[in-house]
């Protein structure tokens, strides 16, 4: 029952819809009762032992009546399923959107130990299966429960004690079909789950192809993916088994409400106690007795795997976000840039600190970088000024603001990323960097594209701005995408801006360029850039060092030398492998 009220929570706006395709499949179950009739009455006017003129009328009329009636079903029957079906997949789109939207409003974290193909087998395959719930399952139970109850109260009509003996095989179809639901679910929810594996191994598959062939692995690939293949194959198998195990079963028992008939209803017409053609209308009515009754063991089988696929949604549906927004939060606005951590812990695991008392103040217009050795926890600290993450303890205040009582999309608005890890979207060069101010002109594209030193190179491909990019840039090289992505930045400028490594995938002059564009691009903008290059972060207004979590220097360039530790050793090591190696190998450091 919980399942089914989430999805009905849905089915609200189409109610209505619900209701007439419900209204159009009783006309059907009516129309299916009336037409036995017909035939009950022209045997009983055929078999009269003196035929009149108003006998062959009657006749007549009977036909006529019943082709009012097929016509009245066939129309109902269109009405039913187009009505269902158009009402089954709008709320189908509402779950997929509400679904999607929950699952982007969720923390960062909740991505770490998620896999995207399994994320993406719960927004489309598991949802999937409500249509076959909404347009299928819960109106043919509408109905077929209408139908046993119309039928019932005709066939005692005809004859009690007969339609008596037909009730004998109803509690063993309904045991059936309870011990059907009982294992089904199960069964059917590991299916679920063996989808969303491949589904996830394929993702990573597609994604990592370049990896599969440089390391020659496709054989492994092959073989590993295969195996959940087959391991799904194994489950829905088992599924279907027992499905098709309970249908037969179901048939055979309702058979025997028909053999009973025959064996005690033709003894009674043989006695003369139940007329002709009160048993050949009982005959007829007992198909339709039995049938919504196998129906609803055959819908079961939809009915349980929709069940076992919304248990999945749900899942998700539970899911919180870790990072909330205040109930009344406050919108930065006119944000001059000072940014101020006090006294920051932080961990991704718990009992393993990432950031260990990290207290900082940068001051509006100022450049505050941020080096250390891999690991250290540089990158963390602008996932907490984002909100990314929010700190174990401390607080993170800009412009004198405790940003947990910021709203995320003012805080996000107010702050441009240019990150090492740069993604793509599978769309044009254009669209890319719109991406940092959707209502951008093309003339502030192009603005932005040359200030990155991207525009000359844009030019030359194939399609300049409208040039599709492929899935996560795969059509440009390391250093094209950067700057795509500086552009990007650019356009959005933001008071706040994070370089995280921003310049590490292109060349040495091209560096150069790209830094004479963003020392414009900074100008009365608070700058915070983790850079592996030191020569990049000499004119930083502060530069804090980084070691174990902790900040362990700080000071401009020239006073951190002085204190000849950690960035002084640094700056030393980067100086001699300047002296050996060429640009090129230089990119790889």
């Amino acid at each position: 029952m919980k399942e089914l009220k989430v999805l009905m929570r849905f089915a609200k706006p189409y109610a209505w819809f619900l209701v007439l395709a419900t209204i159009s499949m009783i006309a059907v179950t009516a129309m299916n009762l009336v037409a036995p009739l017909m035939i009950r009455n022209l045997i009983s006017t055929v078999t009269e032992e003196i035929l009149t003129e108003e006998s062959f009328k009657k006749v007549s009329l009977l036909a006529l009546i019943t082709i009012i009636v097929y016509l009245v079903r066939a129309i109902s029957q269109f009405g039913s399923n187009y009505v269902s079906h158009y009402a089954a997949w709008k709320i189908l789109e509402n779950i997929r959107q509400h679904l999607y939207d929950h699952i982007q409003n969720l923390s960062l974290r909740y991505f770490q130990d998620k896999q995207t193909g399994d994320l993406m087998s719960r927004v489309i395959n598991d949802t999937r299966n409500f249509e076959h719930l909404l347009a299928h399952a819960i109106p043919t139970i509408v109905v077929n429960g209408i139908m046993i109850i119309g039928v019932s109260a005709i066939l005692f009509s005809i004859n009690v004690s007969l339609t008596l003996y037909t009730l004998i095989p109803i509690p063993i179809l309904i045991w059936i079909v309870l011990k059907f639901n009982k294992i089904s679910r199960v069964r059917f929810k590991e299916a679920q789950v063996k989808i969303g594996e491949v589904n996830s191994i394929l993702q990573d598959n597609f994604s990592g192809i370049k990896e599969i062939k440089a390391f020659t692995h496709e054989d492994y690939e092959s073989k590993r993916t295969g195996k959940s293949i087959s391991e799904h194959t194994t489950a829905i198998l088992k599924a279907v088994r027992l499905s098709n195990a309970v249908h037969p079963g179901i048939g055979f028992v309702s058979s025997i409400g028909t053999v009973i008939v025959i064996f005690f209803g033709g003894r009674l017409a043989l006695t003369g106690i139940l007329p002709l053609e009160d048993l050949v209308a009982f005959l007829l009515y007992l198909s339709s007795f039995y049938q919504p009754i196998m129906s609803l063991g055959n819908i079961y089988e939809g009915l349980q795997q929709a069940l076992a696929s919304a248990e999945r949604v749900l899942e998700v549906l539970a899911e919180e976000p870790e990072v909330k927004e205040d109930p009344n939060p406050i919108e930065l606005k006119e944000v001059k840039g000072k940014i101020e951590f006090r006294n920051i812990d932080f961990h991704y695991v718990d009992n393993i600190p990432v950031l260990k008392d990290i207290s900082f103040k940068v001051n509006p217009g100022e450049t505050l970088a941020i080096v250390g050795p891999t690991g250290v926890g540089k990158t963390t600290i602008t996932s907490l000024i984002l909100r990314f993450f929010d700190p174990i303890s401390g607080n993170i205040l800009i412009d004198d603001i405790d940003i947990k009582k910021v709203s995320l999309s003012s805080l996000r608005r107010n702050i441009s990323l240019v990150s090492q890890d740069v993604f793509l979207f599978n769309g044009t060069v254009k669209e890319n960097i719109l991406y940092g101010r959707l209502d951008a002109t093309d003339e502030e594209v192009i603005a932005a594209a040359k200030a990155a030193n991207a525009h000359d190179f844009i030019l030359e491909l194939p399609d300049g701005y409208n040039t599709k990019v492929g899935e996560r840039g795969v059509k440009l090289s390391g250093g094209q995408k950067q700057r795509i992505s500086i552009a990007r930045a650019i356009l959005k400028n933001a008071p706040i801006l994070i370089l995280d490594e921003a310049t590490s995938s292109v060349d040495t002059q091209t560096e150069k360029q790209i830094q004479d564009a963003l020392n414009k691009l900074k100008e009365n903008k608070t700058t915070i850039v983790i850079a592996h290059r030191l020569s990049t972060i000499q004119d930083a207004d502060q530069i804090i060092v980084m070691k174990d979590g902790y900040i362990i220097e700080r000071g401009t360039h020239e006073e951190l030398l002085e204190l000849n530790g950690l960035y002084s050793e640094l700056c030393k090591a980067q100086d001699t492998l300047q002296k050996h190696l060429s640009d090129e190998e230089l990119l790889y450091i």
